[in-house]
């Protein structure tokens, strides 16, 4: 089983913005589609997508570029013992995680992104892996606190849901809907409630 795609849901006016900024700002447009939703969601929403980059020049940029387009910082950029990187909330409230492992600059900035994590916060690390197991997903790094799945195109990694709002700087309270679909080959709800699904179903939420 692979992800194709995350699909974030907003309200329906602000659809175009948050199409506008995945697209321009990150040049996500490709792995991260928008679609209108009218569930209610408040706080922390469970999830933190984390894009990485191969030189830390290319944070910056992408930082400067999100912040221009409307994003909100919640961690400065920094070094730190396993990279560079920091935080920021988009303009249609996800909160996103940017890095490089690089510390310091090996080559010139070229915007060439590494890859695309998605950290799902979760009650249950071990719980967690165990179920995305017997979905098919293959274990690539497992640690007590944190779990990386193979899963193409994005990266599925699990964390504990308190240690990733306190990641990326927000506060670990919310409820109400996740607004995020994983776009992969089949459809279920893992056991912390966030919804998979086929691209076809992702037309429409409710």
């Amino acid at each position: 089983m692979n992800i194709q795609r995350i699909t974030l849901e907003t309200t329906s006016d602000a659809v175009p913005a948050a199409e506008a900024f995945y697209r321009d700002a990150l040049g996500l447009a490709e792995q991260v589609t928008v679609r209108a939703t009218s569930a209610p969601s408040t706080g922390f929403r469970g999830f933190a997508p984390s894009l990485i980059f191969v030189q830390p020049g290319d944070v910056d940029e992408a930082v400067a570029r999100a912040v221009a387009a409307g994003a909100e910082i919640l961690k400065p950029v920094v070094k730190s013992l396993w990279g560079y990187g920091g935080s920021f909330r988009a303009p249609d409230g996800t909160a996103w995680q940017i890095a490089s492992a690089n510390k310091t600059a090996t080559a010139p900035a070229t915007g060439e992104v590494e890859r695309l994590v998605l950290l799902l916060g979760v009650d249950s690390v071990k719980a967690g892996k165990r179920f995305y197991q017997e979905q098919g997903l293959t274990v690539a790094k497992s640690f007590p606190s944190y779990v990386e799945f193979d899963s193409g195109a994005v990266t599925l990694a699990l964390y504990k849901r308190a240690s990733l709002a306190k990641q990326v700087g927000i506060d670990p309270s919310g409820s109400g809907s996740h607004r995020l679909a994983v776009v992969a080959d089949r459809t279920f709800t893992d056991p912390d409630g966030y919804a998979w699904m086929t691209a076809e179903s992702t037309v429409s939420a409710a």
